[in-house]
């Protein structure tokens, strides 16, 4: 069997399942087939033709990206597109090992698991696996932020799945709390800067320096505000 199999390498792998296909009369499952070739042909597109391996699946399509996860994550975000033209269409993503078959595609846990995931995944949704998040985390880090926990599951074979789903405000809030992080961080520093003024020249000489500036500044103001008026005038 071996000299049948390459050796294993890690990959993305994003399974495209089409929800109760097996269940749809013939001639729906037809028309579904076409539709989600079409997605994939759009979709993959921008992949470079030796970087994915599109394999068939009895009820979808798992597309293999290998050292891009980022671009794997594109690819099921434009699928999911396809919903809103009436493909009741399921999106399971994992990373993991996968393995090509001389004969017959690919193989592999990074294939098993993300159908696995699909089979989670109600339609219009996405889901991701622990796996796929450190993997994205390594390529492209801070993206991995926009994936948010979404449960832990457990498949037939009572194997257990941490899974996470893209939420797009994610990103949104991780810059909000950075950028109010910074400001109190400001704040520290200018306090440290007072409270070390003032341990040098003592509490009440820094108090009256700050009320002779505020005197100045005042004038200044004053006099300003007086020129205005004498130029109004004439």
């Amino acid at each position: 069997m071996s000299k049948n199999k390459s050796a294993s390498v890690f990959a993305s792998v994003v399974f495209l399942k089409v929800q109760e296909f097996a269940r749809r009369p013939v001639t729906e499952q037809a028309r579904l087939r076409a539709q989600l070739d079409a997605v994939v042909a759009v979709t993959t597109a921008e992949l470079a033709p030796a970087s994915r391996i599109v394999l068939e699946a009895s009820d979808g399509i798992a597309v293999v990206v290998l050292a891009d996860p980022a671009g794997a994550l594109r690819l099921a975000e434009r699928a999911m597109a396809a919903v809103a033209a009436g493909l009741p269409l399921s999106i399971g993503i994992n990373h993991g090992a996968v393995q090509a078959m001389r004969s017959d595609g690919m193989v592999g846990d990074g294939i098993a698991v993300a159908a696995s995931v699909a089979d989670f995944t109600s339609p219009s949704r996405i889901l991701i696996s622990r796996s796929f998040r450190s993997a994205l985390a390594d390529a492209a880090p801070g993206s991995e932020a926009a994936l948010v926990p979404a449960g832990t599951f457990t498949d037939s074979g009572l194997r257990t799945h941490e899974l996470f789903r893209p939420d797009p405000h994610a990103a949104r809030r991780r810059a909000r709390r950075y950028a109010a992080l910074s400001t109190g961080a400001v704040a520290v520093l200018l306090a440290a800067g007072v409270a070390g003024r003032v341990s040098k020249v003592g509490q009440e000489s820094f108090v009256e320096g700050m009320l002779a500036a505020y005197r100045d500044t005042a004038a200044q103001g004053e006099k300003y505000v007086r020129s205005l008026v004498q130029k109004v005038k004439f």
